[in-house]
């Protein structure tokens, strides 16, 4: 702890030695891996000029565990080189602001969208399979996912599209017949 608030070292290798070590010391019986990763989240927020932080380095190495657990088990059993741990960090802190960019970047996305069509009537089962689709729906919009969504009939889901279509606000792939699905406009 003394460490982390007086050395002159970088926040991200300050973070990655920090987690590191504090979870190989193991000071409690429950909540090290958890501490680790709040102490790394809290160490780079160090660098953060702003309060809003859009990355998360715990949900990263939650989303990574099973290569965490290889690396932090090599790395504690090997010979206290611990170059292949930061490298391994640094490659996950890399993989969550990616996703945090790819997130903002939707989110804006998304925002612009409604903002074109905010005059633009539409019901409730439009706009929550639209917000699906933003959302990362998985797999291709057709009408019988809408009807199932929406618990409503196909044609009602057609319906729904067509009107959709005709706003601008969805466009059809060009694949046809059953293999008919929808998109969001470029």
């Amino acid at each position: 702890i003394e460490w982390c608030n007086t050395a002159d070292q970088s926040p991200f290798i300050m973070a990655a030695v920090a987690h590191l070590w504090f979870v190989t010391v193991h000071p409690f019986d429950d909540g090290n891996g958890r501490i680790s990763r709040t102490l790394a989240d809290m160490l780079l927020a160090r660098l953060d000029e702003d309060s809003a932080r859009y990355y998360s380095m715990s949900a990263e190495i939650n989303r990574n565990k099973k290569a965490y657990y290889e690396v932090l088990e090599r790395t504690q059993k090997g010979d206290l080189d611990i170059t292949e741990w930061m490298l391994w960090f640094f490659g996950c802190l890399e993989n969550s602001i990616v996703r945090a960019s790819g997130i903002i970047e939707r989110t804006l996305q998304k925002a612009a969208y409604w903002d074109e069509f905010r005059d633009v009537d539409i019901n409730e089962r439009q706009r929550k399979v639209v917000n699906r689709l933003w959302d990362g729906f998985e797999g291709k919009l057709t009408s019988s996912k809408w009807a199932k969504i929406c618990g409503c009939s196909q044609d009602t889901a057609l319906r729904d599209i067509n009107d959709l279509i005709a706003k601008g606000m969805l466009r059809n792939s060009g694949e046809g017949g059953r293999s008919a699905n929808y998109l969001l406009p470029e």
